[in-house]
Formats: structure tokens, C-alpha cells, sequence
């Protein structure tokens, strides 16, 4: 498993997690650095990670690749206008490398890359202001958005252009699926919204106590929460109430958190879960221990810089793609998507 991070000092932050003994029983744990550096001229606002593949998005208008299996940069992507707020992967159950990355922009725009080069399929605007998140569907033929202009988008991925818009009574800043797709969630400051997919019904809110900085889907309607109380909270979505938390799981604001493992793997298997805040700490709890008394973290690592951002993925061999100096023909977005 691996672990990439992003600073407001530039830097990229990327980490291995492994046991840290031979003894296949021991579920003693190390995060390992592979790289760091200062990838970008601005802070960096947004990572994703899928199987071997990252990227990284910043306010200096750029999107930065990377091979996590060689620790290696592939370069940048300059086909933006404004500041990167959001990334997302989509990665088909049957892949082992990710099919499309897509990115949301301050310009209101939505971008969908190909992976196999890295080239740009389809650029399009979905709100008249800055995007705040994006969240891909499951099955990749759609995706959603929450902006700073109020609105809810819904996106067909297949064509390359938005397909419905809808107000909010105020602003969402993250918006995520479940693992089924069948349910959304939207936080905005201490509240967030449990809706169907379907017709995007509100079927109940989670207040939190303070502002929401970040959120994960876990499994079996588990929805991981963490931001201003410094805490890491786990919500059962179907009956609206908080199954456990971690409290003062960081000193300060909690800005990312990674769901690794599933609850599908072998009893042994630790339940595991990756924070990362502000205060330059990435830790990883097994949040089964939760449920009993307050975890300590399986492993830490100390980055000494503001962390803005956490992405994670597992780690698989692939052929390294090339980054694209040209697009391919608009009509052929939609097939590729």
C-alpha cells in the first residue's frame, strides 16, 4: 500500500506502508518515504492515487503524474487556466491502472484525461464558479460536483457535458459516493447529506460538531469524517448515527483521510484507515480498536509541513505511460470514457 500527501509548501509527500517485521502475524506497521520534493510553484490543493498512478493538482494551474511502483515523476499537465481544486481517478474493477483521471478547476471547468498516454479527452464547464469537489461514479459514466456558485452538478461523463444543475440552500464544499453508488454525501461546514442517487433524495443529515474538512466511504455504509475537531469520526449512514471515533486523533485540523483496506479481507487483517492534518503527521489507525477504547496509531510519519491533502492506493506492476503532448479527436472522448 502507498500513501501520497500534499503540502501548502509545495512539497509532494509519498510514503510505503509495510509491515515492520517478516512475521506475516504481526500487524506491527512502518510508513517508509519513497519521495518528497517541491513538485509545484503553489501550494498543492488536491492528490489522487489508483493502483500505481498519482497525481497531484495545485493553484500554480498544473497537474503533476507519478509512478508510485518506481517512486519516478512523469511530468506535468498544463492544459488549465485556473487553480486544480479537485482530483479523481476511475479505475474499473477489472484494471489494475486506472482508465481516466479527471480534475476540477476555480474556472468552473471539469477535465477528463485518458490514462494510456496521459492525454486530454474532454474539457468542459459545469458551474459558473470555482468547483469545491468532485466525486466519480462507480461505474465512470457520471460524476458529481459542488461549487462555490451553490450548485449541485451532475455530469455525463460519456458525452463530456454537464446534465443537470440544481441550487442548494448554501454551499457544499465535499461531495462523495458510497463504494455502491446508490448513495451520496454532501458536507457543508458542520452538516452532512445522506442522499439517493437516484433522484438525489435527502434521506437524513449528520451533524457534526464543527466543520468538515474531509471525508471517505468506507463499507457497509460506514462514511469516515474528519476537519476542525481534530477528530476522526466514523458515521453509520444507515441509521444516521456515529458508530465510533477516534477523538484528538491529530493536534490540529484533520485534512485528509484514506480508507486502505476493506471489510471483505481475512479476520486478520487490520481495518485500516490513513489521517493526515496540518500538523505534518500522516498516521494510520486500525479503527476497529475504536469501537473498545481510544487506538494508538499503527503507524506515523512526521512531514513537518502543512499537509493540505491525502490520497492512498495499492501498489501493482504496470506499464509506465507516457505523458501526451496531443489530444485525440473530441468524438472520440465519449468512447474512451
Amino acid at each position: 500500500m502507498s500513501l501520497i500527501a500534499g503540502s501548502y509548501e509545495r512539497f509532494i509527500w509519498g510514503f510505503k506502508l509495510k509491515p515492520q517485521t517478516q512475521d506475516p502475524s504481526s500487524q506491527s506497521l512502518t510508513l517508509t518515504q519513497i519521495f518528497s520534493y517541491p513538485s509545484h510553484n503553489a501550494p498543492i490543493t488536491s492528490v489522487a492515487a489508483a493502483g500505481p498512478a498519482a497525481a497531484s493538482g495545485s493553484s500554480d494551474d498544473t497537474i503533476h503524474i507519478y509512478d508510485l511502483s518506481s517512486a519516478a515523476s512523469l511530468g506535468p499537465l498544463q492544459h488549465f487556466n485556473s487553480s486544480i481544486t479537485s482530483l479523481s481517478f476511475y479505475c474499473p474493477p477489472s484494471l489494475s491502472f486506472p482508465r481516466n483521471l479527471l480534475s476540477a478547476a476555480a474556472d468552473g471547468t471539469i477535465s477528463i484525461f485518458d490514462t494510456e498516454p496521459f492525454v486530454l479527452l474532454k474539457s468542459f464547464r459545469s458551474h459558473k464558479k470555482g468547483i469545491n469537489d468532485l466525486a466519480v461514479h462507480p461505474s465512470g459514466k457520471l460524476a458529481l460536483s459542488v461549487s462555490r456558485d451553490g450548485c449541485l452538478a451532475m455530469s455525463n461523463l460519456m458525452r463530456g457535458k454537464r446534465s443537470f444543475c440544481c441550487k442548494l440552500g448554501k454551499e457544499a464544499t465535499i461531495v462523495k459516493f458510497d463504494e455502491s453508488g446508490e448513495r451520496f454525501f454532501m458536507a457543508s461546514e458542520g452538516k452532512i447529506g445522506v442522499h439517493l442517487a437516484e433522484d438525489a433524495r435527502l434521506l437524513f443529515e449528520l451533524d457534526n460538531a464543527k466543520r468538515v474538512l474531509c471525508a471517505s466511504a468506507g463499507e457497509s455504509g460506514i462514511l469516515f469524517t474528519g476537519g476542525e475537531s481534530r477528530s476522526i469520526t466514523a458515521w453509520d449512514t444507515n441509521s444516521g448515527k456515529v458508530a465510533y471515533s477516534i477523538e484528538d486523533a491529530h493536534s490540529t485540523r484533520v485534512k485528509g483521510i484514506v480508507v486502505l483496506t476493506k471489510d471483505g479481507g481475512s479476520e486478520d487483517d487490520p481495518y485500516l484507515v490513513a489521517s493526515a492534518s496540518s500538523d505534518g503527521f500522516i498516521r494510520v489507525w486500525d479503527v476497529r480498536m475504536a469501537i473498545k477504547e481510544k487506538p494508538n496509531p499503527l503507524a506515523e510519519a512526521n512531514t513537518k509541513s502543512r499537509l493540505t491533502c491525502l490520497a492512498g492506493s495499492s501498489l501493482k506492476s504496470f506499464k509506465r505511460p507516457k505523458i501526451g503532448k496531443s489530444a485525440p479527436k473530441e468524438e472520440d472522448a465519449a468512447e474512451e470514457v
